[in-house]
This record gives C-alpha cells, sequence and structure tokens, in this order.
C-alpha cells in the first residue's frame, strides 16, 4: 500500500494506519475544550463549596450591649456560623447608654486573626454616629460581609469595640 503525498493525510504513530489530519485536529480542539469546560466547571464547585467558621468578642465602652431590647440578655461574643465568599450575614443588637449624658454611639474593630482575614472580610452598623440619651436603648443591624475573592482562610476572630461617647 504507497503511501498519500495529499497534505490531507499522514501516517499514524502506529506506523501502519492513515488518519486524516484535519479530523485529528478538531478531536485535538474538541477535547482540549471540554477539559477546559471541565477544569472551570470543577473549580467553581469547588470555590462554592468553601466555608469559614467564625466567632468574635464585644467589649462595650460606656454602654451595655444586649440580645433583646429589655436589656436582660447580655452580648458578651458573636458566632457569625458558618459562612461563604459574597455572603453577609446580619446580627440584631440592642445599645443602651448606662452613663448620666447623651452620647454619640461608635464601632470599631481589631485584633483579627488571622490578620489577614480583614483583607476580606467587613463589619458594618446602622447607628453609626446616632445619639442616644442616658439610660436609653437604641436597636441595632451589625452586618459582617465576606468578599467573593476571599481564600486561604477557614476560620477567624476579632474584637468587636462599641463605644459611647459625650
Amino acid at each position: 500500500m504507497g503511501l498519500s503525498h495529499n497534505s490531507e493525510w499522514f501516517l499514524g504513530v502506529d506506523g501502519g494506519s492513515l488518519m486524516g489530519t484535519k479530523h485529528n485536529v478538531a478531536l485535538l480542539l474538541v477535547v482540549s475544550s471540554l477539559a477546559l469546560i471541565s477544569a472551570f466547571a470543577v473549580f467553581g464547585l469547588l470555590r462554592a463549596s468553601r466555608t469559614v467558621e467564625s466567632s468574635g468578642t464585644v467589649d462595650a465602652i460606656n454602654v451595655e450591649v444586649y440580645w433583646d431590647s429589655q436589656c436582660t440578655q447580655a452580648v458578651s461574643e458573636l458566632d457569625w456560623g458558618f459562612l461563604e465568599p459574597g455572603m453577609s450575614v446580619n446580627k440584631t443588637i440592642y445599645v443602651k447608654n448606662t452613663g448620666t449624658v447623651s452620647m454619640t454611639l461608635g464601632l470599631s474593630y481589631a485584633e483579627w486573626v488571622p490578620a489577614e482575614a480583614g483583607d476580606y472580610i467587613s463589619l458594618a452598623w446602622d447607628v453609626e454616629g446616632s445619639q442616644i440619651d442616658s439610660g436609653g436603648v437604641v436597636q441595632s443591624v451589625l452586618t459582617l460581609s465576606v468578599s467573593g475573592v476571599i481564600s486561604g482562610i477557614t476560620d477567624f476572630s476579632f474584637n468587636i469595640v462599641i463605644e459611647g461617647t459625650g
């Protein structure tokens, strides 16, 4: 059997069969495309299943923080539960002014463990800068947000500081 000199054919790897070059290129493109699609699909599935366990202590300065509006269940720690990238969690608390003068409320946080967690996780609340009268109680929602691109962090902790100044 003679070999064809047509540019559409070449001698197969096994040395004895003729295979279509165009068919091989097409097959290679299909297999490569499927491999890339599969890799992206697997990456997306693995990324969506990542969770972050968390907790944090609450320090109150010139105010007290409670779980209930009657101010009977003090908050000393918040457990944010299991979080996923791109997720936000809300916690409702009640802040009581235990001082004798009106105060302005402020929130800060510090001591991230691990330190880089603060690059991917943020905390906000809805009463920043609000005035609270002596003996007054204000409801607040704390919102913890996790970046959609968080990586390498499986659990974290930090301190929340709620302060009344006035």
